[in-house]
């Protein structure tokens, strides 16, 4: 079955997976089934990732474009669901296909340059790149750009040989078209192809041809939609990525970005890749291809390390250089060629081992209880923990509650992983700085799914779910007064805890009614809310290694409730009553509840013995009594026991 049209012709057939006399193309082969294999389990396994909900979410609301991206990650996402059915793996099943193709492109750029054997080799060095590897998991704009972004180079790769190519003219204009509706960020692979170009005569040759124009043309005309979507709703969408997002201040966290791309990359191979791209620098009068790689892998890869210094870096940005060292990697054999056998077999071999961890990592995320060991480390993955969890106790509350009720999510990530877990369209999402952060907030309000609170939702019963976490701790407590005045809680929440405390959802459900505060702030307490308890273990602290006598020290409160009692955890299991009351105005001064003629008696302290636990590591929790008989479970941390 042939794959790519045109002079290399990549075949996959019975006699090539079994019976191969070349060695370079039976690893290739080999591992390319192998790692299809373990995404397309993974794919199977996953929970669905924060940002793939709301692409989910978009796929059923159907537009040429929408507040945070073009419209092609929606559209795939809907051709996996036509096709195969509901769930997450339906929805990913396209992305998982285009992923696929990434490494047989690679193949066939290299082949062309560099002949079949280097082609092999390169394509098995794109299949080693870890996040290359496991391109078309999870359903990401990422992985259409880069398929669009090494379709450009393929057709223009055969421009460079053959100008008057129809056919590479035509692969041209449809790849930038595809790019534009992919994503944003393929503005930087244009500006990076543009500058290959310029740096080869003949790819400046070319710039003149009025069929290239045309198919740039083309391409120009993919980014219409996004042009309009814009014009119609103030520029949200270019503010987003390009301003609000971005400090464009330096900052000295640039400084990390080098060694954070070895890591991902694995060490030798990023050397081999930055050695690739210096090799291409110093040969790009020689010929045109190594002028090309020489200026769009430069910009593809260091222009990102340069704008590190000045972008985002609250959000994942780690994978945006990914198309310009798939890139390299189609050069990087001919380089490898003059290495010393064992650096040769490093690269590979180190390159494999990241590639394993990294799907060994990703099978992690499968299993709640792995996830859950996790939760007191920097492995721990937010993105993927709790929504099956928090899915499955709105389920239980909508069951005891009205026929028609509503649910209603603080923010909108919630909401999306609702809306995909319940297949339903009408959550609607309050206020929430995440909105905002993400660029989902003007996208919500075309939808009509965002409310102000109880005032927007009329004579109906709701199920309100608010992500607790999703809040840092210092911000809590305004949060829940901004609930209360938007929403009334006068019932206590019930608590969904996942991963130790680490993700804790609160679910209220309200009768039908008017809300019953006025918005004060500050008024949570004073309107009558029932709020959820806020607490913090001032010693030991989280990871510590202790012995002999422990004490237990710290505050915990309820907003205009007083505690009855708090208990002290191991490993979920009571073992020392604390004794409570102490008092604390430090703690109710910090919330500004100081002058709020709340009694400031809320510190804590206990005394454990530590010689009758075995040495090893622990979770050290805590359990709130309330006056009015509700128990609560507060975050657990890692307390380790040694002699």
């Amino acid at each position: 079955m042939s794959l790519f049209p045109g002079e290399f012709a990549v075949s996959i057939t019975f006699t090539d997976t079994c019976m191969s006399v070349n060695p370079a193309r039976a690893r290739f082969l080999a591992l390319w089934c192998v790692l299809l294999a373990a995404k397309a389990w993974l794919a199977a396994r996953l929970p669905a990732f924060g940002d793939e909900a709301f692409y989910a979410q978009e796929s059923r609301h159907l537009a040429w474009a929408y507040s945070d991206v073009p419209a092609l990650t929606a559209w795939l996402a809907r051709a996996g669901s036509e096709l195969a059915g509901d769930g997450i793996f339906a929805i990913r099943l396209p992305f998982l296909l285009l992923g696929a193709l990434l490494p047989w492109l690679v193949v066939r750029i290299a082949a062309r340059w560099f002949g079949n054997e280097a082609g092999w080799q390169a394509g098995t060095l794109a299949l080693l790149l870890p996040l290359a590897a496991t391109a078309g998991v999870l359903a990401l704009p990422d992985v259409p750009l880069l398929f669009a972004a090494l379709l450009c180079v393929d057709a223009v790769a055969r421009l460079l040989r053959d100008a008057r190519d129809r056919v590479a003219t035509l692969q041209l204009a449809f790849a930038l078209a595809l790019g534009a509706l992919a994503h944003y960020r393929f503005a930087a692979v244009i500006v990076a192809g543009a500058a290959g170009l310029l740096m080869a005569p003949t790819g400046r040759d070319l710039l003149r041809r009025p069929a290239i124009l045309a198919a740039l043309a083309a391409g120009i005309a993919g980014w219409a939609p996004l042009l309009g979507w814009n014009l119609a709703h103030a520029g949200a969408g270019v503010a987003f990525q390009f301003v609000d997002r971005h400090p464009w201040q330096a900052q000295a966290a640039g400084l990390a970005w080098l060694p954070v791309q070895a890591v991902l990359l694995t060490p030798p191979l990023c050397v081999l890749l930055l050695a690739t791209l210096a090799r291409a620098w110093r040969q790009r009068h020689a010929a045109a291809h190594w002028a090309l790689l020489a200026g769009t892998g430069a910009v593809a890869t260091l222009g990102w390390g340069v704008l590190a210094f000045f972008a985002d870096r609250e959000r994942v940005s780690f994978h945006w250089p990914l198309a310009g060292w798939l890139l390299l990697t189609v050069a990087a054999p001919a380089v490898l060629a003059g290495w010393r056998p064992w650096v040769r077999r490093a690269v590979f071999g180190l390159a494999a081992i990241g590639t394993a961890a990294l799907f060994a990592y990703a099978g992690l995320q499968t299993s709640p209880a792995a996830r859950a060991e996790l939760a007191a480390t920097p492995a721990w993955a937010d993105e993927f923990a709790g929504w099956d969890e928090a899915a499955a106790a709105v389920r239980a509350e909508l069951a005891a509650m009205p026929a028609g009720s509503r649910v209603v999510a603080d923010n909108f990530l919630l909401g999306a992983q609702l809306s995909l877990a319940l297949g339903r369209d009408d959550i609607a999402v309050l206020p929430h700085p995440r909105n905002g952060k993400h660029g989902r907030a003007a996208q919500l309000a075309l939808w009509d799914l965002a409310t102000p609170g109880r005032s927007g939702w009329g004579e109906v019963s709701v199920l309100l779910v608010v992500e607790d976490t999703a809040r840092p701790l210092k911000d809590r407590l305004r949060g829940y007064d901004a609930l209360c005045a938007r929403t009334g809680l006068a019932a206590p929440p019930r608590i969904v805890a996942v991963d130790r405390g680490r993700k804790r959802f609160l679910l209220w459900s309200l009768p039908a009614g008017p809300a019953a505060t006025d918005g004060a702030p500050g008024a949570g307490a004073a309107a009558g809310c029932r709020l959820p308890a806020l607490a913090w273990i001032d010693a030991p602290a989280p990871g510590s290694a202790v012995g002999g006598r422990l004490a237990v020290e710290g505050w915990a409160w309820r907003p205009g409730e007083r505690l009855a009692a708090v208990e002290v955890l191991i490993d979920g299991v009571p073992v020392a009553r604390a004794d409570y009351g102490n008092p604390r105005p430090d703690v109710l001064a910090y919330w500004g509840r100081g002058d709020a003629g709340e009694d400031p008696g809320v510190g804590f302290r206990a005394e454990l013995d530590t010689a009758v636990l075995a040495p090893g590591r622990y979770w050290l929790g805590l359990r709130l009594h309330g006056g009015d008989g509700r128990i609560e479970d507060w975050p657990e941390q890692v307390l380790r026991i040694e002699r």
